[in-house]
């Protein structure tokens, strides 16, 4: 039973009867707002529909992703989650559930249906992940490209401004609604006077910018609203230092924390963590899996223990998927998973996702001289945003995770081509939480930190 709406009160975030609720979940991404390495498919959600619906065509495309969305997030999910002791979902969403490109401003109803299930289920915070246009060059934006065309172009923010007037009118008596997270990497302030004027109670989660990392532009403090950084560990991913718990790396990840915070620690005001998290090894690619993922239970730990240690909300990235990161994952023996797993193996060889790619000598020695070459007679290229990517990582987002990898999708929907709608429904129930294996190392970490503790 709620008690009613959530609301800021300094640095913390209370009830309707004042008291502290210390939100601590999981990111649903993968759901309402795909992503490749999440489900398998390859580039960006708009281009596996559209390979999906010109391989199976209207109908069976539709039963798919319909089934899909079904089976993905059910009661027993969360059921699963309170057992834990976790109590809130930051669900990420397209806007295309809500609005056409070629039919703006025009509401779909339809986009409620599965939304509304899962909010009546469990404190939910609603992140619009994706965004008309793309607000960063990144494939969770599904854009299709590596554009962030969303900040050139002012219909496109005046259209999710208008999405979120027509969100805010259909959920602002709902108090298990924890708050609106109006934009994923970066935030737009300007969003909050049009929500506010139609839902005055609800908290607004406000990313900072350059993927929720630095907070320049920000100058003041929004009332009942909370701030909201991405704290990833570099040590948590393959291409990362590996992860012993040493003094100096235990430092170096709160010193990363308070940098990332500091504007709130300045403000006074709520820091959450909306994402954060390793994604594991696999023993069919590491013979050492079983350490690597132990090490990488530990970097959790050590961060769950900074977390409370400032006694801060937040959500872990990533409730369920295929097995990359997950705190379940469909069975490596179902029928979506047999069907899917030599596409994945060319995926993780040709560097087609960015998320937890593995080191590859073949794509290396084609991007790195070009890279160097363009280093070397375009210095100013090293400006682009964002500046933290160097040379290297900006050509692998725009040709491989972008170029080729759309180039695959129909051969990806292709693998579903013979298949009947029973079979579909089969593979889509993958996702269903009784089919699911538990990822019972990191479950058993979240679950020991879910209520935050006292150092």
């Amino acid at each position: 039973m709620s008690n009613g709406f959530l609301r800021v009160d300094g640095e913390k975030v209370v009830d309707q009867k004042g008291n502290t609720v210390i939100l601590r979940g999981a990111g649903l991404g993968g759901w309402m707002n795909m992503e490749n390495f999440i489900t398998g498919y390859p580039g960006h959600e708009r281009q596996h529909r559209a390979a999906m619906l010109q391989v199976l065509g209207k109908e069976k495309q539709e039963f798919f992703f319909d089934k899909f969305l079904e089976y993905f997030f059910i009661e027993d999910d969360a059921k699963f989650f309170a057992s834990l002791g976790l109590n809130c979902i930051r669900l990420p969403f397209n806007y295309r559930h809500f609005e056409d490109d070629m039919n703006p401003r025009v509401l779909k109803e339809s986009g409620f249906k599965h939304l509304d299930r899962v909010i009546d289920l469990i404190y939910t915070i609603l992140d619009m992940h994706a965004l008309p246009g793309g607000q960063n060059p990144d494939w969770h934006c599904d854009s299709g490209s590596n554009y962030a065309a969303f900040w050139d172009h002012k219909d496109y923010q005046d259209r999710t401004i208008w999405l979120w007037e027509q969100i805010a009118i259909h959920y602002k008596s709902n108090p298990w609604i924890a708050g609106y997270n109006p934009i994923n990497e970066p935030c737009m302030p300007y969003t909050t006077p049009k929500i506010r004027a139609i839902d005055p109670h609800h908290i607004l989660w406000l990313d900072g910018n350059t993927f929720a990392m630095e907070w320049k532009s920000f100058e003041h403090v929004l009332p009942n609203a909370a701030y909201s950084i991405h704290d990833y560990a570099a040590m948590g991913f393959p291409l990362g230092e590996r992860f012993k718990g040493t003094p100096e790396q235990i430092s170096s990840l709160e010193r990363t924390f308070l940098r990332k915070a500091s504007f709130m620690q300045n403000h006074k005001v709520v820091a959450w963590n909306g994402e954060f998290g390793p994604v594991y090894s696999d023993p069919r690619v590491d013979s050492n899996a079983a350490e690597i993922n132990q090490e990488r239970y530990n970097l959790l730990g050590a961060q769950l223990k900074i977390y409370d240690k400032y006694q801060i909300p937040w959500s872990i990235w990533l409730y369920k998927d295929v097995g990359i990161q997950g705190m379940v994952y469909t069975d490596p023996d179902s029928l979506w998973n047999k069907t899917i797993q030599p596409f994945l193996e060319k995926k993780r060889r040709l560097q087609l996702d960015c998320w937890g790619k593995y080191p590859s000598p073949e794509i290396s020695s084609v991007i790195g001289p070009l890279a160097k070459f363009i280093d070397e007679v375009c210095p100013e290229a090293t400006n682009t945003y964002p500046t933290s990517w160097n040379t290297q990582r900006h050509l692998a987002r725009a040709v491989m995770e972008t170029f080729m990898a759309q180039a695959f999708a129909v051969e990806f929907a292709s693998l579903l081509k013979s298949f009947s709608m029973q079979e579909l429904d089969e593979a889509a129930k993958s996702f269903r939480f009784d089919r699911c294996v538990q990822r019972k190392g990191l479950n058993k970490i979240m679950s020991e930190h879910a209520k935050g503790r006292e150092l």
